[in-house]
């Protein structure tokens, strides 16, 4: 039988005499495998194109484009398939020069069937190991880097709590002193009514610098350190409605629109309000700063009786496709230096994920991107809890 676990072995048999290639699909596709034919190289060469395979049994001698020209071809356009040669030809020097070129092995006309299957079990055997070991590969890459990640992020989580406690001691003490200003100011009758406007306003922005300062202090906080998850019924769709409302002055720096479209009006939920806001103002962040003037970014609620289901959906230029599989990595963002830290998407999919539910993104090149956010209805037991109700 020639195929592993599921999947069963594709071959493309390539050899200008019908007769010899017919009779030899007929005898693999009894043993199991898919065959594809091709009666020259230019045909193998537009099949491979439109259907990739494992093996290609090849003719060396072909009217046209020979067999080695094929090999060559095949090695540069599909690395990953193994070809084996057929040769009418008793001389070894064709099938010797065909493995120097890159082919698996070679066998003579006739053929004994049984002796060209296992030769196929090898190369496919082969095949299926480079895979394996190509995937192991990337795996061992991929788990470097989040590695490297991680101990940059706690890096940055110990900055980031020492840097917000030292900034919060000056705020504190602008603050008051703004405040007692604001207090001598109004007892004090020498001061011209021009000259309490401006005061008032001086006094207004400090106040109001100091408060996005704290704000800051606060996510920074936030970050180095895991909130503690505050569980509450809420309704979703107006939790919605109220991201639109605070995300629409970014809406209006980047001459975009936005929007909340509620399928379900009164889509309610047992879950932390605070930190579900929190991740759609980032994507709705994310989406408007993504899209060209004009774009639009919209919120989509729906649902059913488990889950509640958060749709942002924006019509910007789309994830390139290799950065699809990157974005919920710390650190990594396509934005310039000094415009995005690569934080905002690992941070929403931990939240999300500590909350029970989870985020997955979905972006097609010019086309925009939606993320969907599913989010567990009810709240979560805890194991202790669960393992407590089944041994009762």
């Amino acid at each position: 039988m020639m195929w592993r676990g599921e999947r069963r072995t594709r071959i493309l048999i390539v050899d200008d005499e019908s007769g010899f290639r017919e009779s030899l699909a007929r005898r693999l596709e009894k043993r199991g495998a898919v065959i594809n034919q091709a009666g020259n190289g230019i045909e193998a060469l537009s099949s491979l194109a439109r259907e990739p395979v494992d093996v290609v049994l090849l003719d060396v001698r072909m009217p046209g484009m020979d067999g080695l020209a094929v090999l060559e071809r095949i090695r540069q356009e599909h690395p990953d398939t193994e070809v084996i040669l057929i040769t009418g030809n008793v001389n070894t020097n064709e099938g010797v020069a065909g493995i120097k070129a890159g082919a698996f092995d070679y066998l003579t006309k006739p053929i004994e069937i049984d002796h060209l299957v296992g030769k196929i079990r090898q190369a496919f055997d082969k095949l299926v190991r480079n895979q394996e070991q190509a995937r192991e590969e990337r795996f061992r890459v991929r788990m470097e880097e989040q590695l490297i990640a991680a101990d940059r992020l706690a890096a940055l989580g110990t900055l980031s709590a020492g840097t917000a406690h030292e900034i919060n001691n000056p705020l504190a003490i602008i603050n008051d002193s703004a405040g007692w200003l604001k207090s001598r100011a109004a007892k004090d009758e020498s001061i011209s009514p021009a000259m309490r406007k401006d005061l008032d306003l001086a006094l207004e922005k400090i106040e109001t610098s100091v408060k996005r300062a704290r704000r800051i202090t606060h996510q920074l906080l936030s970050f180095a350190r895991s909130a503690d998850t505050m569980t509450k019924e809420f309704n979703l769709s107006e939790l919605a409605v109220e991201v639109v409302e605070l995300t629409r002055k970014t809406a209006t720096e980047c001459q975009a629109e936005v929007s909340a479209a509620c399928e379900v009006k009164d889509m309610r939920i047992w879950s932390d309000p605070y930190q579900v806001r929190q991740v759609l103002i980032n994507l709705v962040s994310n989406g408007l700063q993504a899209v060209a003037p004009g774009g639009m970014v919209e919120i989509i609620i729906t649902g059913n009786e488990k889950d509640a289901i958060a749709v942002v959906r924006d019509n910007g230029p789309g994830i390139p496709p290799e950065n699809l599989a990157r974005i919920f990595e710390p650190f990594f963002t396509t934005k310039p230096p000094g415009e995005g830290t690569g934080l905002g998407l690992s941070v929403s999919r931990g939240i999300i994920e500590k909350l029970g539910g989870q985020i997955k993104v979905d972006s097609k090149l010019g086309k925009g991107t939606i993320f969907s956010v599913s989010i567990p209805r009810k709240p979560i037991e805890s194991t202790d809890k669960q393992n407590e109700d089944i041994s009762r």
